[in-house]
């Protein structure tokens, strides 16, 4: 199944940077701005991670919950988390299977970006985005969708 707006988000379950077991549908009842990155510590995903959390409050405000995708694993996610003070999760993705069902995995990550719903539906897809701007743009749809 592939991830398409107006229907069902696949669901996954992923490792999160303490190795916890994580589940799309274990946030049900709470959008989820679900956002895949291509790699921890570069600039880009650096900056792109430090915009979410700038602005975790404003999304928490519409109770919406962050998390982050990438393909590296557990150890560097806890890193890349500690070193930049990020406040929500970031999901191990190392078969890039969530990847492939969202669309995004083209021998790498293209960076994107996906709104589910409190249902679990997928509301909107940003794909292949830039940096600068995103998470504004991200918030600025959540603020008009809810």
């Amino acid at each position: 199944m592939r991830a398409e707006a107006g229907k069902q988000a696949p669901d996954f379950t992923l490792k999160n940077q303490n190795g916890e077991q994580v589940s799309l549908s274990d946030y049900r009842g709470q959008y989820v701005v679900l956002y895949f990155y291509p790699k921890d510590m570069t600039p880009g995903c650096t900056n792109e991670a430090c915009d979410f959390r700038d602005n975790k409050a404003k999304f928490s405000d519409l109770d919406a919950v962050i998390l982050g995708v990438s393909p590296d694993p557990v150890d560097s996610h806890k890193e890349f988390m500690n070193k930049h003070d990020l406040p929500f999760m970031l999901l191990a993705d190392e078969d890039h299977k969530a990847a492939e069902d969202y669309g995004v995995w083209n021998n790498g990550i293209e960076r994107s970006t996906f709104i589910i719903d409190k249902e679990g539906n997928l509301q909107k897809e940003f794909r292949n985005v830039n940096v600068d701007g995103h998470v504004e743009e991200a918030l600025d749809y959540l603020q008009n969708a809810s």
